[in-house]
């Protein structure tokens, strides 16, 4: 089992809006971003800690230009926190180990997966593709593209 954390090598490799949004919890511009019309099978993790976060199976459209995925891969990897930012109160989401900013947490997703939209800044993520789950430490999450089919 891996220990996640804040890796200060990581870190030091960000790009300035990697750094921005995930540790001075800045949002991306929608549809401008890597990951919101990704559509290939794999795991979302965080680009810090490495901690996996989302896979491509609850991943889905949402029209909003930003990743969105109807729950977490771990529950235990995810922190929320109450946002009072820009006049609204909304709820955060950040990465429970390396405590990088991800996004938001909404009530707008699917009913049929739950209700839920983690609204995410693919800036905080690194994508590992199905096919690299193993070779890179991931292989435990390689049952969640088997049970429901490699979609993304």
């Amino acid at each position: 089992m891996n220990t996640y954390r804040k890796n200060p090598e990581a870190l030091s490799c960000l790009t300035p809006e990697q750094y921005r949004v995930t540790q001075e919890d800045g949002t991306e511009r929608p549809f401008a971003n890597e990951y919101w019309d990704n559509k290939k099978p794999g795991l979302y993790v965080d680009v810090v800690s490495g901690e996996p976060l989302f896979a491509s199976v609850d991943k889905f459209d949402s029209g909003s230009g930003w990743p969105s995925f109807t729950k977490p891969v771990d529950v235990k990897n995810i922190v929320e926190n109450r946002d009072m930012s820009h006049g609204m109160v909304r709820t955060e989401v950040r990465s429970a180990n390396g405590d990088s900013h991800l996004g938001h947490l909404f009530p707008d997703g699917p009913r049929e997966a739950g209700g839920l939209r983690y609204c995410i800044n693919s800036a905080s993520l690194r994508f590992v593709p199905l096919a690299e789950l193993e070779k890179q430490g991931y292989g435990e999450y390689v049952k969640l593209f088997a049970k429901e089919g490699a979609q993304g």
